[in-house]
């Protein structure tokens, strides 16, 4: 679970999946971090604690739960040197965290019950208490340990806001001087659609396997046609694109995202050409009406159907910097960079401050030194 972060994260445009919910939780929690220097410890510890950050224990427990979140459903067991790694790699970022959380704690910041019960009702709200357990067992979770997982989010979100976010001040010279340097980022050579979609399959599979909330999923292409007719219905009588697309879009790619797909060229576009004539018609906001989907460009068998969402266009050409969209993001690119650089900074900071003994790591160097 901690390990998460490692893997690269997409934002979902309304309720996420529940794996995307607990990774979005603890994306923040970890820093990605260089060798931690630690202090050698010769007197005696307990046997399941690992180490000390000025004082407080990590047990092995703790390590051994964030291993088997992880690690614990690949079919490929690592072997004993590969397992050490990948135990030190998580006892480092959990001895990262305690010190992040024991600053948070100094200043009063940590979050409250309340902050924590909040955000655990919106990751529970999409599912039957059934279901809900279900994800649970699959991410090797407890209810507890996912209460301490969204403590410990929260508790950092406040902290580095308070840190960070706050001191961080994009001006308006830094902005024209990005763009000057980099103006060539912003010329767009051909149009580009910001589209969404919705896809039904007619391929049997898993229903776990759809990517989207209801586990809903056709077995035949009779059901396919009827359920994409029925989303059609519903959109047509005003229910949300991005809604019914994370709930029944059977595009794991793309579903926990309100089917967001990004900007797709226009060339990309005319390799489906039924697609194409189809979209170039909308304005933004619009939709399709139901479109078939091909197992590929040369042979026309019908793999699905699928509906589209035109987000925005935009046109080819230079974008100036008097545009609000190129403004916003540039100021998006160096404030995420910016908040970066201090975050490295100011873990570093931290770790000076602290007394941390890697009891684990001191017992590896001292055994592969025999």
């Amino acid at each position: 679970m901690l390990l998460s972060r490692i893997r690269p994260l997409r934002m979902p445009r309304s309720t996420p999946t529940f794996s995307r919910a607990i990774q979005s939780l603890v994306a923040a929690t970890l820093l990605a971090a260089g060798v931690l220097a630690v202090t050698g410890c010769n007197h005696s510890h307990k046997a399941d604690v690992l180490a000390t950050v000025n004082g407080k224990p990590i047990m092995k427990s703790d390590v051994d739960m964030v291993y088997d979140t992880t690690v614990g459903n690949q079919a490929q067991k690592p072997s004993k040197v590969q397992s050490e790694i990948v135990r030190l790699n998580i006892l480092r970022q959990l001895i990262d965290q305690k010190i992040l959380m024991q600053r948070a704690a100094k200043m009063h910041l940590v979050a409250s019950d309340q902050d924590v019960n909040s955000r655990l009702n919106e990751i529970k709200a999409p599912f039957t208490a059934e279901q809900f357990q279900e994800r649970l067992d699959q991410n090797h979770l407890t209810l507890d340990a996912l209460k301490r997982e969204i403590r410990t989010n929260l508790t950092e979100e406040k902290l580095f806001n308070k840190e960070i976010n706050s001191k961080i001040d994009i001006t308006d010279g830094q902005i024209a001087e990005y763009y000057k340097e980099h103006t060539a980022e912003f010329n767009v050579a051909q149009p580009q659609y910001h589209l969404a979609q919705i896809l039904v399959t007619n391929i049997p599979g898993n229903p776990q396997q759809a990517g989207n909330l209801q586990n809903s999923k056709a077995m035949n292409d009779a059901e396919a046609r009827k359920k994409i007719q029925m989303l059609l219905t519903r959109l047509q009588n005003g229910d949300d694109f991005a809604t019914l697309a994370t709930n029944f879009s059977e595009n794991p790619e793309n579903a926990s995202n309100g089917g967001d797909m990004g900007y797709i060229t226009e060339d990309t576009l005319k390799t489906d050409p039924e697609v194409y004539n189809a979209i170039k018609k909308l304005m933004p906001g619009e939709i399709t009406g139901i479109l078939p989907t091909y197992a590929t460009a040369a042979h026309k068998k019908v793999i699905g159907y699928a509906i589209y969402k035109l987000l925005d266009k935009e046109n080819a050409g230079q974008r100036d910097l008097s545009d609000p969209r190129v403004q916003q993001a540039i100021r998006q690119r160096l404030r995420q960079s910016r908040a970066q650089l201090l975050k490295d900074a100011y873990i570093e900071m931290l770790r000076d401050q602290a007394h941390v003994e890697n009891f684990y790591a001191d017992q590896i160097f001292k055994e592969g030194a025999k």
